[in-house]
């Protein structure tokens, strides 16, 4: 990892209005609060443990970053990109999210609670354990996404196609899956009595069959 950056370091590259691209940089711990760093680049930075809470941070990049255990929360992160990075267990509550993407990304149990989440994306990203209560994915391609044991209570997938995704042991309670694709998806650990959760959603054959042998039926 290269140079350790401090605030006052931070601070002085916010002064200049134009966007900074940091490189190989250590963040890690650093307190962030508050700064305005719209459109900025961070590039193989270590962020784990850094606070970013209520940092204006529109339309950065995140490229190929370690960060877990940072902290965004209320952070404005609208139409940014994180990409091929680590933020397992950061937090986003509060923050915005409006068309901000993830790509082949690891949010093993990060937190976006109250998170303002117009148009977010995913595609190649973990989501383990996660917590992403009330998002919308309405109408999205879900590609090789991983909600395994992750709280999607009331996130609505009405219409959504998943592609090579997970819903293993996944908390769903009042989630809407009406004209859903879920044939691409997998949902061990489904119990037949959530069955209902998916009224007007298409399934494969494999998976009427294994909600069907929880009533000890075999579907030939």
């Amino acid at each position: 990892m290269g140079k350790a950056l401090t605030r006052a370091d931070i601070e002085a590259l916010a002064a200049d209005p134009s966007p900074c691209h940091l490189s190989d940089c250590d963040l890690e711990s650093v307190d962030l609060p508050q700064l305005q760093m719209t459109g900025w680049t961070f590039e193989r930075c270590d962020l784990r443990r850094a606070t970013l809470t209520g940092a204006r941070i529109d339309q950065s990049r995140w490229l190929t970053c370690r960060g877990a255990f940072a902290n965004f929360s209320g952070a404005d992160l609208s139409e940014s990109l994180f990409q091929s990075s680590d933020f397992n267990n950061a937090v986003f509550r509060r923050s915005i999210l409006t068309s901000t993407s993830f790509l082949r990304c690891k949010l093993t149990g990060a937190d976006l609670s109250d998170a303002r989440a117009m148009d977010v994306g995913f595609s190649e990203t973990l989501l383990i354990s996660a917590k992403l209560p009330g998002f919308s994915f309405r109408k999205r391609t879900l590609n090789k996404v991983d909600f395994s044991q992750a709280d999607l209570r009331k996130c609505d997938f009405r219409a959504t196609q998943f592609d090579d995704c997970s819903l293993r042991d996944a908390h769903m309670v009042d989630c809407r899956f009406e004209d859903a694709d879920l044939r691409g998806a997998d949902l061990g650990g489904l119990r037949l009595i959530d069955a209902r959760l998916f009224r007007g959603a298409t399934i494969s054959r494999a998976q009427a069959g294994q909600l069907l042998g929880e009533l000890g039926l075999k579907v030939s």
